[in-house]
């Protein structure tokens, strides 16, 4: 990178912090005002800084109009799907990327098992809202009061004797899961299959989509199942630190 850009990128973490006049700007970049100068100024045309009438300089509106419509144009599961892959390459296991919209937990990627006994699921389909790991993940990053709202409105289906039986129970499982940063399902929706799950944050920590491992407890126990956690959760830190475009090469 050239030393140019170099310095007239680092002026923008730094009015990230608030606003700075030319000396503050020049002092940080450690050159000449004159330099600072002619940097603010090339970053003011392309509406990327602003300058107030107090003479400091503070971040443009070009760049957080920038910053929306990358964050609208990102699509996790093009981002996600290479690494739901390599962890199915390592486990074996069922592998699925989800996402909450419109009240409802859906399932957008999937990387089938390897194995002959597997769960049944489809891309497009809802969850079982009030038993999936994934679920879980995506209602637990909620606020307080949505959670206990959409908690209050659900149905509690007893699909087995393991699954969340009311709201109490739910909010209850939901904050927990906040808490730790991972979910399971250990035969709540169905007897035979185990889950566990971990969160894919946005650049903002928030949770934008829920990936997760399943598979029937004739392949793998839900206590060895549970053994693959940590590289679960690496995974999705994986692919959230992608996601969220924290992912800088060093500089040589």
């Amino acid at each position: 990178m050239s030393q140019t850009v170099d310095r007239a990128l680092s002026i923008l973490p730094l009015l990230a912090q608030g606003p700075a006049d030319l000396g503050q700007v020049a002092e940080r970049l450690d050159v000449h005002k004159s330099t600072a100068l002619r940097l603010l100024r090339t970053l003011h045309e392309h509406g990327l800084v602003y300058r107030q009438e107090d003479q400091r300089y503070r971040l443009g509106a070009r760049l957080f109009a920038l910053a929306q419509e990358a964050v609208e144009n990102l699509d996790v599961r093009e981002i996600a799907h290479p690494h739901l892959v390599a962890l199915n390459d390592r486990c074996g296991h069922t592998v699925h990327l989800a996402v909450y919209e419109e009240q409802e937990v859906l399932y957008i990627d999937k990387v089938e098992s390897r194995y002959p006994v597997r769960m049944y699921s489809r891309i497009g389909k809802p969850v079982a809202i009030t038993v999936a790991a994934v679920a879980k993940l995506l209602l637990a990053d909620l606020t307080e009061p949505e959670r206990r709202a959409i908690a209050e409105k659900l149905d509690y289906p007893m699909y087995t004797s393991r699954s969340t039986p009311d709201a109490a129970a739910f909010l209850k499982e939901l904050a927990v899961v906040r808490e730790q940063g991972w979910a399971t399902d250990l035969g709540g929706h169905e007897e035979s299959i185990n889950c566990i799950g971990a969160p894919i944050r946005g650049a903002d920590g928030r949770v934008v989509a829920a990936m997760s491992v399943s598979a029937p407890n004739v392949v793998v126990t839900a206590e060895e199942l549970l053994t693959l956690l940590p590289l679960v959760r690496r995974t999705a830190e994986t692919i959230s630190r992608e996601y969220s475009g924290t992912n800088r090469p060093k500089k040589v």
